[in-house]
């Protein structure tokens, strides 16, 4: 069985406060988008292997046992049996973009043994295996928008419809390291929730919905700035960093002409 895990962006992202366990609150809105990769699941009655990987696609560094697939396999195996498999991953996502893919991976991949072997793991038990494997893990589980807050794994739904729209999606080649951004940046808390600020007009969100990272990581990576101002000149009505970076998206009103930028790995589609 096959399923095609997919990016997420971040609309807004603030860094609230540090949190007594090292890690830090946040508040951000993740928001789906259709650039997949391709994972499938065989069932391996031969192997004395438990958990087979194969990948394709981009380069995935470190070894088997630090791949969160690997990691999300003996969790579920935990708490019920499971069959010995052989697993293919299509890695297109590129790492350290801010885009999810890793998480995508880990969550369509608990999604999928339950369903392809009949595990009956509940949407909560679901979503407590992911919350072990990253913060934002657990979002793919359902793949809906949500406001999300604390660590990025408390989640409240929203009603958002981008699905007129077309997003850009641009990668520099550069690595964005999580720790070093969270280093960076100086928490604040907010008056107004960021589910506010997206009921306005998307036309407005370029002065009211930014994303905290920004500031030091456009200080040390400026092209990744410039991404993001081209984006508007080309016609962006909202472009942002998604996560802690690198990569920028812009949203537009119709498909943008992104031949000024083949350059770097990008992916242009219409939004659901």
């Amino acid at each position: 069985m096959i399923c095609f895990p997919n990016a997420k962006i971040n609309l807004g992202l603030r860094v609230t406060e540090k949190r007594n366990d090292g890690y830090h609150n946040i508040e951000t809105i993740f928001y789906p988008v259709p650039w997949c990769e391709a994972l499938e699941i065989i069932e391996n009655k031969t192997s004395s292997t438990l958990f087979n990987l194969h990948l394709s696609g981009l380069p995935i560094s470190g070894n088997t046992t630090d791949n969160l697939l690997y990691k999300a396999y003996y969790l579920i195996k935990d708490k019920i049996t499971v069959p010995s498999i052989d697993v293919f991953l299509n890695k297109t996502l590129p790492m350290g973009a801010g885009l999810g893919g890793g998480s995508a991976d880990a969550a369509f991949f608990i999604n999928l043994m339950n369903t392809q072997f009949d595990l009956g793991l509940t949407v909560t038990t679901r979503l407590e295996i992911a919350k072990q494997l990253g913060s934002d893990c657990a979002f793919f589980i359902e793949n809906k928008p949500v406001l999300a807050t604390q660590k990025g794994d408390v989640f409240e739904p929203i009603q958002l419809d981008l699905s007129h729209l077309w997003i850009a999606i641009i990668y520099p080649n550069l690595h964005s390291n999580t720790q070093d951004a969270y280093r960076l940046v100086v928490p604040k808390k907010h008056t107004t929730k960021l589910s506010e600020i997206i009921s306005q007009p998307i036309s407005e969100w370029r002065t009211v919905l930014h994303n905290d990272f920004e500031e030091s990581i456009f200080s040390k990576f400026p092209l990744i700035k410039k991404i993001k101002e081209e984006l508007y000149q080309y016609g962006a009505t909202y472009a942002c960093m998604s996560g802690s970076g690198s990569a920028v998206f812009g949203l537009f009103e119709s498909k943008p002409d992104l031949s000024h930028l083949t350059n770097f790995p990008h992916w242009v589609g219409k939004l659901k």
